[in-house]
């Protein structure tokens, strides 16, 4: 991922909703992204306007409902918004995208340090 123009943002895909193109305008409009970097981005946005309509459809409902057997539960709606959530940030954190002052904790040349966890066959004593 590097610095782009802000002169040139491809346009949304088709179907996006209101909170997908304000994702994909802030990181287009500040970053060019390899073509899996852009899949990712198409899935965030995806997850982003998932989370609107949760969001709304959690408002209508209020956070508990009355089940057909007259028991009072958390609104689903709430459950998945708190998923698609989840989804959200592991692929803005999965595209490297610096939030908020954190771009300001570049290196000097600019650069952010990328600090990966050893996981898996490949921490210690990985595949011999």
């Amino acid at each position: 991922m590097s610095q782009m123009s802000r002169d040139v943002v491809p346009r949304p895909p088709t179907g996006t909703g209101p909170a997908g193109r304000r994702l994909w305008r802030a990181v287009l409009g500040e970053y060019e992204l390899a073509e899996h970097e852009k899949q990712l981005l198409r899935q965030a946005c995806r997850a982003a306007d998932v989370c609107d309509e949760l969001s709304a459809a959690a408002a209508e409902g209020g956070p508990v409902v009355t089940s057909r057997l007259g028991e009072q539960r958390v609104n689903p709606a709430l459950v998945e918004l708190r998923q698609q959530q989840l989804v959200l940030a592991r692929l803005v954190v999965a595209l490297r995208v610096p939030l908020g002052d954190q771009g300001a904790a570049a290196g000097p040349s600019g650069a952010r340090s990328q600090r990966r966890a050893l996981r898996g066959v490949y921490g210690y004593g990985g595949v011999s």
